[in-house]
């Protein structure tokens, strides 16, 4: 049963990853018949990059603020409709309707909304007789408008599986804390918050896989602009692939990538599973 599916992984992702290293070790340009192979000099200009370490403070930044703000909004959404109110299932469908957007096109959209010449927010502030803003342009803000539009384009994923949690959840509990005179902040933190932490840990680690390989909405919003400031790893690599004709090079970012993911997405999972246990 379980060997159709090994083999399309081993397809589709162990040969791939495979022959990445395998190129990562090489100095082919991408679409040359002919290359070499180079040993580790990828690897020790990897090392030497500035490029490298300003793409993996971004990468983090992206995956962990994705991360925190997809959690906390998605659980409050959840907990507000949760509750005995009207109209809840419309308001799941409109907070659940941008995941179905492709990110290429989320990005756009939001780059409408920002951009300095024509974008909704600076004509705003020029009705209101303010200066306008290169927000996109400007490397303190356009990182964190990124994790802002991916936040925005995905808590309703974190919102789901939170509800899913918390109707999971038997309304016993709450009624015995009631009777033991236990205040909302006391129930949430003593029972909603141990129960829940199956759904935290799926919701942890999909969030932080998905922040720390954040390409599409990067090209649509700034591209990796201004010069390499919103770069994340995935756009470098691509750009060291498409444009600079690099690929050795860019399968030693797309390894070094692989470990960040595998490690960071690998501690989220054992420490939160351990918080399970602790449930």
């Amino acid at each position: 049963m379980y060997l159709p599916a090994l083999l399309l992984i081993s397809f589709f992702i162990v040969y791939p990853f495979l022959d990445g290293i395998r190129i990562s070790l090489t100095n082919w340009n991408g679409f040359s018949q002919s290359y070499k192979f180079i040993g580790l000099d990828n690897y020790k200009r990897m090392l030497q990059d500035p490029n490298t370490w300003l793409v993996l403070r971004n990468t983090l930044l992206y995956g962990v603020g994705s991360t925190i703000f997809q959690n906390v909004i998605g659980l409050l959404y959840a907990l507000l409709l949760n509750q005995s109110i009207r109209m809840k299932a419309v308001a799941r469908t409109i907070i659940y309707l941008p995941v179905i957007i492709s990110p290429l096109i989320m990005g756009y959209i939001w780059y409408f909304f920002f951009a300095y010449q024509g974008g909704a927010f600076n004509d705003v502030l020029v009705w209101l007789g303010f200066e306008r803003m290169n927000l996109l342009g400007n490397p303190d803000a356009n990182i964190w408008i990124i994790v802002m539009v991916n936040t925005f384009q995905f808590v309703g994923v974190a919102m789901i599986i939170y509800l899913a949690g918390l109707q999971s959840i038997s309304a016993e509990y709450y009624e015995a804390a009631n009777i033991d005179g236990a205040s909302r902040f006391q129930q949430f933190k003593n029972i909603t918050l141990p129960l829940l932490m199956p759904s935290v840990t799926i919701n942890m680690v999909i969030n932080i896989i998905g922040g720390l390989k954040l390409f599409d909405v990067i090209i649509s919003l700034t591209n990796g602009g201004p010069g390499m400031a919103s770069q994340s790893m995935s756009t470098y690599m691509y750009n060291l692939y498409f444009s600079r004709q690099d690929a050795g090079y860019a399968a030693t970012q797309g390894v070094l990538m692989m470990l960040v993911i595998l490690i960071i997405s690998f501690s989220a999972l054992v420490y939160f599973r351990s918080k399970e246990v602790e449930a």
